[in-house]
């Protein structure tokens, strides 16, 4: 077969260096932010923080006369080839840079760590030094809810790798023993069954926890699928000595972990948020969370070196020219790098603006009802800005509000519609499926079918896998396992 050669006219999308930058600043929360910057400050000496006392273009007017030591050697200015993951990007206009800094004084919590106290309890126990090292691993291992996923074979294969201590399973069983006699009660086991009867052996021996300890022993499976008869039947209860059990075992804590901050709320608490939305009678003012974001400028001492060496360019060494080469580099990437942060901060802006106009009776009543079906494309179309920025504005960012603190992601829902056409936010649906569920007679829980039905009869159209959907997103179990005595 002949070779052939042959012309192909093909256009890509580029990104400049700039747009590149904004892109990238664009994905970053407040604390994210911070860190980025400081790193640029120690990597960059052509950037400076603080407030800039002479403009950079007012040093360097000329940047022609760079052009002939520039095309000496080539410099990183230019383009990037764009694929799928780098869309088009617009950036808006006519935004003020300048923002005001938030009233409010947010910070990450320094709450005490689970691992931590751990370490703190086993390290007053009378073991031996080389105990409390194979301890303090067994503590690195353990999950955020307390439990130990490793196996106690992998942990001992670990120890002599990684420690040079060769102990076996049987010697790491019994000093996981003296952990999961720590605080709180459960931590250490290896299953949800192990984590239950831990609680429940430190409890006065009574007949109700007798009852209990036999139920997770013996009748673990038909607990867990809530096959109550079956147990009654197999453990020859009575109905109240069977209920008194369940209800034991049910106030225990499936997660100990938890104690120590790891449940939703302490996480959100514990968010810094990257807006503050507050409230005056019945305006909405939004502001940027810059409190530890340092105005950034090029460095004065840097950009008059810069200007000295063009303007002598003629009598230059080549060593000059290198370093000139090197100072207009650095310069170029901090330029880029103060003008990212000005587009990244007036695309944030723009973006919060335009959620809380189309969300703007939540802001005002902080009602989750009150949220308005909203998609990306929503939010795209009314800034200018592409449906990826959108996005990448909306990931990993959070708002302060005076109803709480709530991801962007919140605010964006699909969109249903009820029996006469009116739109509707299917998170309205998902609110009346949860009271509805709350309220449910709990030995005869709500099926999916019967969901479904009760919202058709109130106007709303959803078929009944869309319900099945919304349960699972709520995190409510199916009928069967939510059914109580």
């Amino acid at each position: 077969m002949a070779l052939r050669q042959h012309q192909q006219l093909k256009q890509t999308q580029r990104l400049s260096p700039l747009q590149m930058q904004v892109i990238k600043l664009i994905e970053l929360n407040s604390i994210e932010l911070e860190e980025k910057i400081k790193q640029e400050l120690e990597e960059n000496p052509a950037l400076d923080e603080g407030i800039e006392r002479n403009d950079m273009e007012d040093d360097v007017k000329n940047e022609d006369d760079y052009a002939e030591l520039l095309s000496e050697e080539e410099i990183v200015k230019g383009d990037y080839t764009s694929d799928e993951d780098m869309p088009d990007f617009r950036l808006s206009t006519g935004q003020s840079s300048n923002f005001e800094q938030p009233k409010t004084d947010f910070a990450f919590s320094g709450d005490h760590s689970l691992h931590q106290s751990l370490i703190d309890q086993i390290n007053l126990r009378k073991i031996s030094e080389q105990e409390k090292k194979i301890a303090q691993y067994i503590i690195g291992n353990l999950d955020e809810n307390g439990y130990l996923e490793s196996t106690l074979q992998s942990i001992s294969d670990d120890l002599i790798f990684k420690e040079n201590i060769d102990t076996s399973p049987t010697r790491i069983e019994q000093i996981l023993k003296k952990i999961q006699n720590l605080e709180p009660a459960g931590v250490g086991a290896r299953n949800l069954q192990e984590c239950l009867l831990l609680q429940l052996r430190r409890k006065e021996q009574t007949e109700v926890i007798k009852n209990a300890t036999q139920i997770l022993e013996e009748q673990f499976d038909e607990f867990t699928k809530k096959h109550y008869d079956k147990i009654k039947r197999q453990l020859s209860f009575t109905y109240d000595d069977l209920k008194n059990a369940v209800d034991e075992i049910i106030s225990l804590n499936p997660k100990p972990g938890n104690t120590w901050g790891d449940t939703m709320e302490m996480a959100m608490a514990n968010i810094t948020p990257d807006f503050i939305v507050e409230l005056d009678g019945q305006e909405v003012t939004m502001w940027l969370n810059n409190r530890n974001i340092p105005p950034l400028h090029i460095n004065k001492g840097f950009s008059d070196m810069l200007k000295g060496y063009a303007e002598n360019k003629k009598s230059m060494s080549n060593d000059n020219k290198q370093a000139l080469l090197f100072m207009k580099q650095k310069v170029d990437s901090a330029r880029w790098f103060v003008d990212a942060i000005k587009q990244r901060q007036n695309t944030l802006k723009l973006t919060m603006e335009t959620i809380i106009s189309l969300q703007y009776d939540f802001f005002i009543t902080g009602d989750e009802a009150m949220l308005k079906p909203m998609i990306l494309k929503d939010v795209a179309e009314k800034t200018g800005f592409d449906i990826s920025t959108i996005s990448r504005v909306s990931n990993s960012k959070y708002v302060q509000t005076h109803a709480g603190v709530f991801p962007l992601k919140f605010f964006f829902s699909e969109a249903m519609q009820t029996d006469d056409g009116e739109d509707i936010s299917s998170r309205e649906v998902k609110i009346i499926l949860k009271q509805k569920i709350e309220n449910e007679n709990p030995s005869k829980p709500l099926t999916d079918e019967e969901a479904t039905k009760m919202l058709n009869d109130k106007g709303y159209v959803i078929a009944r896998r869309t319900v099945a959907k919304y349960r699972e997103q709520l995190g409510i179990p199916v009928a069967r396992l939510r059914k109580k005595l």
